[in-house]
Parts: C-alpha cells; structure tokens; sequence
C-alpha cells in the first residue's frame, strides 16, 4: 500500500481536502480522508508527500502519431494545414516512425499529468500506438482512423479493407492491460470517409460494443462539403449513419445549429473541446455552455501537436474557461470547478472509464501529486482556481495509473525518456 499526502486533496470538482491523503492498495483506492487519521490508520506503508493531490487528467482528443510534427503547419487554415501538411506526414510514416511518434506523446502525457487518452492514430500501424501506450502504462481509448475516401496517397484505403482491418484490431487490442487499453473505431472524419465505411464502423461498435470517436464540424470548410455531398448538416449526416449515441464522442463541435445541438443531446453523445486547437487554426468557438445547459458531457482535449503545440491538460482548461468567457461576454461563463470537471470525470465519462476521474474510495488509483513550490502557485486562495488557471504541467511531482507510479521528481519510471526524444528528434528532421 502507498499513503498519498498532500496540503489539498481535490476529489472532484465538489469536495476537498485540507491536510488530507489518499491510501491506495493495488490499483485501487482505498481510503480518502484526513491526513493524520490515515497515517494512523496505514503506519508500515511507503509514504508520498506533495503539495497538491488530484485525479488524473484525461486528454479525450489528442493524437499521438502526430507528435512529430510539432511546428510544421503553424499559421494556416484547418483544411489546408491537414491537406497540405499533416496528412501526408502521417502518411509518410513507417511503424519505427509511428512508434517514437506515439512513445513521445505518452511521455509528455505522463510527465504533465495526464493519465487518461482518447487517441485518435493514423492509418497504418496503428499496432505501434497500441504497443506503445500499453508499455507506457498510459490508459487509452484509441483507435486506426479510417479514410476511403477524397484522401491522399499512402492514406487512401479500400472500405472493405479498412473495416476488415478495424475488427482484427479491436481482435487483438480491446481490453489489454487489464482493460486499461480499450479500442475505438476511428474514422477521420465525414469528409474522407464513404457512407458505407461510416455504416461499417457503427455495425463493428454494435457487434464489439467499443466506442467511436470522430472529429466533427470543426470548421466552417468542413460542414460547407459535408452538406455539399449529403444534403445534410454534419451532426444530421452522423445521426443518420449510426455515429451519434452515448457511445460516441465527436471532436470539436464548433458549428452546430440548434437542431444538431437537440441530436447531440437527445442522443447523449459525447463532445470533447480543443479550444487552442480551434483558436490557433482559426476554426471558431464551440457554444460550450450551451452544451453544457443542455445536458450534453463535455470533455477536454488538446487535439495534435501540429495544432496545439502541448499536450498539457492544465493550459486547456485555462484556454476552455477565459475563450468561454469571451465568447459569452461574461466572466461567470465555464468557472474553475466546470473546467477542472471537464478535464476529469467528464474525460473519463467520455472514454467509458466507469471509476476514473475522481479521488473517491474503491475507484481507480490515477492520481497526480503537484507542487507548489514556485511563484505562480503563490499563494492559493481556491484551489480550483489555482488547477484552472496557474497550474503547468511542470508543476506535477508524480503521476500515478492503476496504482503505478510512471512518473515521479522529473525522472520516468518505465520510459526512456532521453532516447524517446532523441530517436523522436532523428526522425523528426525529415519533416
């Protein structure tokens, strides 16, 4: 067992700690309370003491694979940027390339506390994502995207193949790590992918019972085709092919009209923010509060590094809540604790996590110690505040996944992380 300490426990967005600690046991919790009464409770076991306590973070929309791509497509449109730059990237990717991509993503997710992934991939070898984050030790939720259609070479694929492919995966993939790695059919997005391989993926949800995750209107371009080719705005057009429900998470949302938003809530669909993705590619503003009114789970996510540039958690819910505040024009719009929710339990909800999110007695022990040492975290009147909006990523002292510690004072513990960024920095250099 390992007694967890810490000055504040942030269970969830409703209850702290003050001088409180965490016992875990395996790779569960087992007692969140008071500091001293714990320490009496636990007196032989290992003792972890730090600053701050919180959930693991979940990233529920990044993309590993495009780790090595950070800074080549700054300054452009959605479109153009993916077309032109980020595309054929991935598609000139070997597995060695797909490998050191996806362990350097892993390693900056762990290193900045984040525990939980939903992991959009690539194309091809999708398998050395998969390996990667179970060696990393990394919860995923991750899938080989599918594009069989209007996509470029090397990406381009035939239906039948791709869906063929998707079910060996999910074959092989689902469950592993003791169900810490769980598969999601991944299409890119309306745009490359026919009706028929849109169908296919929800039959394979429906025989396997795995998620889908998707990226939907994202930018004005996107929806602009989508209605072009279907006759129908892109939430419609997902409704109607079998990729809505409570089993599907949809990336961005951006621009949504009221009858989609009714579909998004109706059908209990996931939605997962990128807002300095849609801030830096210009892509808009998604109408988070309204969402959230109505009811529908948003997440958070950090999108590519190709369009975000980090896959720190904590610079996204600043980023989710001050855009949000703008947008309404109101500086009580997406407050701390719904930001901090957002980037927990909401994740985990959107991954089908059932006891990830929260420090709470009998779920999962993904926990992140943080310090405090620094100006910036002086001093803290609120904690949540302090999460929200003065917390890095550098702050985290540990991270911890099914009761495993991968990450403690600056050093990796399964990784490499030295050789990950220098065999990540070799073949970087060909982009």
């Amino acid at each position: 067992m390992t007694l967890l300490c810490a000055d504040t426990v942030v269970c969830d967005a409703d209850r702290t700690i003050d001088d409180g600690a965490v016992v875990v046991a395996g790779d569960r919790i087992e007692a969140v309370g008071d500091r001293g009464d714990l320490a009496d409770a636990y007196p032989d076991h290992e003792r972890v003491d730090c600053d701050v306590l919180v959930p693991g973070l979940v990233g529920a929309h990044i993309h590993s694979v495009q780790s090595l791509g950070r800074g080549i497509a700054d300054d452009e449109e959605l479109l153009d940027w993916l077309f032109d730059h980020v595309l054929p990237m991935e598609a000139s990717m070997g597995p060695d390339e797909m490998r050191a991509a996806a362990d350097l993503g892993y390693l900056e997710l762990i290193e900045s506390g984040t525990t939980t992934a939903i992991d959009h991939l690539s194309v091809a070898h999708a398998d050395e994502a998969f390996d990667a984050a179970a060696d990393g030790g990394v919860r995923a939720l991750m899938g080989k995207v599918l594009m069989d259609k209007d996509s470029p070479d090397g990406l381009m694929e035939d239906t039948d193949a791709a869906l063929a492919e998707t079910e060996d995966l999910i074959q092989q993939y689902d469950g592993i790590r003791n169900d810490r790695i769980r598969y999601a059919i991944t299409p890119r997005f309306a745009v490359s992918c026919t009706e028929a391989c849109l169908r296919g993926c929800r039959s394979l949800a429906d025989e396997y019972g795995v998620r889908i995750h998707t990226h939907a209107s994202e930018n004005r371009g996107e929806i602009e085709t989508v209605e072009d080719e279907t006759g129908m705005r892109n939430v419609h057009w997902l409704d109607e092919v079998g990729l809505t429900g409570e089993d599907v998470v949809l990336a961005h949302c951006v621009w949504t009209d009221e009858t989609e938003r009714e579909v998004l809530a109706e059908t209990g669909t996931h939605v997962t923010h990128c807002p300095s993705s849609n801030m830096k590619l210009a892509s808009g503003v998604a109408p988070i509060r309204d969402y959230l009114d109505r009811g529908i789970n948003v997440a958070l996510g950090n999108d590519g590094p190709p369009c975000n540039n980090t896959l720190d958690a904590f610079t996204e819910m600043r980023q989710a809540s001050l855009l949000g505040k703008v947008e309404e024009l109101d500086p009580t719009a997406i407050p701390a604790r719904t930001v901090f929710e957002m980037a927990t339990r909401n994740g985990a909800k959107a991954a089908g996590f059932e006891t990830v999110g929260k420090l709470r007695e009998g779920w999962t022990a993904d926990v992140v110690g943080l310090t405090t040492d620094n100006a910036r975290s002086t001093p803290i009147h609120d904690p949540y505040s302090h999460l929200a909006f003065a917390a890095h990523g550098d702050d985290v002292m540990f991270t911890m996944v099914d009761g495993e510690v991968l990450y403690r004072d600056g050093e990796h513990v399964r990784l490499d992380d030295a050789g990950i960024r220098e065999r990540a920095r070799e073949f970087a250099d060909a982009y």
